[in-house]
């Protein structure tokens, strides 16, 4: 545990040591990802935004691609349609669901939260599973039964 505090305490002192000096800190290219069916139906937000090796994805809903009506089936079809639209923009922007660090979740029904569970449980490895939050919520977009958002490490 000495060693531990020691080493951080190099670290700190070694990050905090160039601003001190003058020095500029390091500046991160922020990137926002805006595929063209966005930019067509005038969308006023990106699907995510890339720092670094960070993407962080918009809340994402139970829409089928190419389409702004969510699918029918209740909690179950809009949860898998909801993984599907967050699996399919970690990959398209070069990260995947292994490297997905954690996801907020928004239920308009918190009692559909054993049902989600199921869905959403598919999604992930059980030793890769997300950090993760949960609220119940009135109003979600398109009146969807459930929102998602997550934030991926770029490998």
């Amino acid at each position: 545990m000495k060693k531990l505090i020691a080493l951080t305490l190099v670290l700190t002192s070694c990050a905090f040591s160039g601003a001190m000096a003058g020095e500029e800190p390091a500046v991160t290219a922020m990137e926002h990802l805006r595929p063209q069916a966005f930019i067509d139906n005038k969308l006023p937000f990106s699907a995510a935004v890339r720092v670094g090796n960070m993407l962080y994805l918009s809340g994402q809903i139970g829409i089928a691609t190419g389409s702004n009506k969510l699918v029918e089936g209740g909690i179950q079809a809009e949860t898998r349609q909801t993984m599907d639209n967050i699996k399919m923009t970690v990959e398209e922007y070069g990260s995947d669901m292994d490297h997905v660090i954690n996801c907020t979740v928004f239920l308009a029904d918190i009692a559909e939260w054993g049902t989600f569970n199921e869905v959403y449980f598919t999604y992930f490895k059980a030793e890769k599973m997300p950090a993760r939050s949960a609220f119940g919520a009135n109003g979600l977009a398109l009146g969807a039964r459930v929102e998602v958002q997550c934030n991926a490490l770029i490998p």
